[in-house]
């Protein structure tokens, strides 16, 4: 019998009870923005439009830097041999009207382009949506905000840019504060719907019988839910602005002529259509890469962002 006893002894270990380890709960390990990052690389396509995005942005800050074109230095215009030259090794996208590289022309307008939109959208973020997440909150804030967006909702963006255009004059300071005077508040306005719609559920409603001030409850119970969103608005916002910087500058109230722009080339070059039609369409296409690019990594991106993608 006592044989017995020593064999199931050896074979069976009692185990401790420790109440801190009833406690614990096992589920794996979970980082928000490592399976953000994780969902965001999976997709190969994804991953390669990225990386041609980044390139093309680092391009347009560094090659405008090295090939010190401006729009305000008088070409050789004698010199009739270097005037509507086509693409070639030594010309890249070939040469203008005027003997000017328009390889240099395109990447210096893209750079300027590229800044003015993301210096816009960073503004108008940074100030519409804290904005909209307290307007979402405060009713009393909702009764004289909503008639302020009601009455720049109703005022076409173009003709108010238009005539901001007029008044401050070209440049880029004037550009970028035409794109940030009214678009702040349609940020608030989306950022203010989305909240109203989470604002009220249980979580919310527990933490503000608790006593958490309002500040907290946006911060960590209603802004971490809108990241996602948050992302799809500024991919579809980029590419917007870009595209009224442009329309801006080729109807010659965007950054004027001394400064470069997509824009602007491509109104300068509208009229050698006919003959030379790769000095349109050579700034149109980078435009459209620059433009369908961000859209797709900002969508991607955001939907990456979405929690209920982590699987």
């Amino acid at each position: 019998m006592e044989n017995e006893n020593k064999n199931l002894n050896d074979l069976f270990t009692f185990a401790e009870f420790d109440e801190m380890e009833s406690e614990h709960i096992a589920a794996p390990r979970y980082s928000y923005w490592k399976s953000v990052f994780r969902t965001f690389f999976r997709n190969k396509f994804t991953v390669a439009v990225a990386v041609l995005l980044l390139f093309i942005l680092v391009f347009a800050i560094v090659q405008p830097m090295r090939s010190g074109y401006s729009p305000i230095i008088a070409p050789n215009i004698n010199n009739a041999d270097m005037k509507f030259l086509k693409p070639s090794a030594e010309h890249i996208f070939g040469t203008d009207h005027v003997g000017n590289e328009v390889f240099d022309a395109v990447w210096a307008g893209a750079r300027n382009s590229i800044i003015i939109s993301f210096v816009s959208v960073a503004i108008n973020m940074l100030i519409g949506v804290p904005v909209g997440a307290l307007w979402g909150f405060s009713k009393k804030m909702d009764k004289w905000m909503i008639e302020v967006y009601n009455i720049v909702a109703n005022i076409p963006f173009l003709l108010l840019a238009m005539i901001l255009c007029y008044v401050l004059g070209a440049g880029m300071k004037s550009l970028i504060i035409t794109m940030t005077c009214t678009e702040w508040i349609i940020v608030a306005y989306f950022i203010r719907t989305q909240v109203m719609i989470i604002r009220d559920r249980e979580y919310n409603m527990a933490s503000k019988c608790l006593g958490t001030r309002t500040g907290t409850m946006i911060v960590k119970n209603i802004l971490p839910y809108l990241i996602s969103v948050i992302m799809t608005y500024i991919s579809r916002m980029i590419p917007s602005l870009i595209s009224y910087e442009v329309f801006l500058s080729y109807l010659g109230l965007g950054l004027g002529t001394t400064n470069a722009s997509l824009g602007q080339s491509i109104s300068l070059y509208t009229s050698y259509m006919k003959g030379y039609p790769h000095l349109f369409w050579i700034p149109v296409g980078v435009l459209a890469i620059i433009s369908i690019s961000l859209y797709i990594v900002g969508q991607k991106l955001a939907d990456a962002a979405d929690p209920r993608t982590h699987m």
